[in-house]
């Protein structure tokens, strides 16, 4: 188990970049609503705004990701079930969630969960 010490210290960790993701959300998509307005002028033109567009929504989309992910983390901080895998019940261990701060699963379980997820 996680002493209230490194509790708030991961929370501290999970605050801070969740702050950070909700600024580039913010960001990305104030730009993307710049592009829109933009008149092309050649396919050129269009052909980088497209790619950069998709570039950016892939972005967008791995950052809401994580976001849901850090928000998860941070209500197991609230209710005391942090840093235990969601699988198998046991601690997922400081390394690890040092390397992953929003991790739900020890390094044990994660392949099978990963696994599960591509077969279905």
């Amino acid at each position: 188990m996680l002493t209230q010490e490194e509790m708030l210290y991961f929370k501290k960790k999970l605050s801070a970049r969740k702050e950070k993701i909700e600024h580039n959300l913010d960001h990305t998509s104030s730009e993307l609503d710049e592009m829109r307005g933009l008149e092309l002028n050649d396919e050129g033109d269009y052909a980088s705004s497209s790619t950069d567009t998709a570039i950016d929504n892939a972005i967008m989309e791995q950052q809401i990701k994580e976001l849901s992910e850090i928000e998860i983390a941070l209500s197991k901080i609230s209710n005391g079930t942090y840093g235990i895998c969601e699988m198998c019940g046991e601690p997922i261990g400081l390394p690890r969630l040092e390397v992953k701060n929003f991790a739900l699963y020890c390094i044990l379980c994660r392949p099978i969960v990963e696994k599960n997820k591509l077969k279905g």
